[in-house]
């Protein structure tokens, strides 16, 4: 018997990359998953898919109550919606750095507010948000990627606070560069695709990326009833980026 069987997760930016590897595996661990994204179509079975723009109020909150309302309860809020953003802090004019904000923190707001009278009626309620090394570490040409980090990295930190009353734990996993599909496009646009991809990897003292299904055993971990003294903290996922310093490297 899996420690999700009974319970209903639903996962924000679920149809690729982090998020669905953490909908199959919580799905395979004996939850029942929702993938709440903007391309429904592409979530597999068993996952249910339900269209959610999260930079929309109504349309969060619509989505959740389909998922309460189909599967009788909501435990599980993997808020995991995002987008990214390349260059330093001149490079990128007021638009973009409100829409970042919009879906990386203020999307992370709304599905948890539209989760909430749900979750509060569950015995093993958890948050997890997808947040990353760029919360504490200065990566060049990521000022307002990582801005939006830092700030769901602090409203974690809230959040947790806030719902210990409520029984709901909140967590965060902090990866480091992962091989997923957002990467593979920033690499795509990089004049030396082959070297830029040695060069992110070489950043982490382990030597390679991340992978998606590391972050999402990390993310299964944090939602799981197992770990119910487990509240209020970030994660690592980062091939030891966060505390290792080598004095070279690694040879593997």
């Amino acid at each position: 018997m899996s420690e999700f069987d009974g319970l209903v997760a639903a996962v924000t930016g679920g149809a690729s990359g982090i998020g669905l590897a953490t909908a199959n595996l919580l799905a395979q661990r004996g939850a029942q998953v929702a993938v709440l994204d903007l391309k429904t179509d592409e979530a597999p079975e068993p996952l249910t898919g339900f269209r959610c723009d999260v930079t929309s109020d109504a349309e969060v909150r619509a989505a959740v109550d389909a998922v309460a309302e189909r599967f009788g309860r909501l435990d599980i809020l993997i808020n995991n919606a995002g987008i990214g953003a390349q260059g330093d802090v001149t490079a990128n004019d007021d638009d973009e750095w409100h829409r970042a904000y919009d879906v990386n923190v203020v999307g992370m707001v709304r599905t948890a507010r539209a989760a909430l009278p749900h979750l509060k009626n569950s015995p093993a309620a958890a948050v997890v948000n997808t947040c990353s090394i760029a919360a504490w570490a200065g990566l060049p040409a990521r000022a307002l990627y990582s801005a939006t980090k830092g700030a769901v990295l602090s409203l974690t930190l809230a959040m947790a606070t806030d719902h210990l009353p409520d029984r709901i734990r909140v967590n965060c996993v902090c990866p480091g560069t992962a091989d997923t599909p957002w990467v593979g496009r920033l690499l795509d646009t990089a004049a030396d695709p082959s070297a830029e991809r040695e060069a992110l990897a070489a950043r982490q003292p382990m030597g390679r990326l991340v992978t998606a299904d590391e972050v999402a055993n990390a993310i299964a971990y944090l939602a799981s009833p197992l770990s119910a003294s487990t509240t209020g903290t970030a994660l690592a996922v980062d091939g030891g980026m966060y505390g290792l310093r080598p004095r070279g490297p690694v040879q593997n």
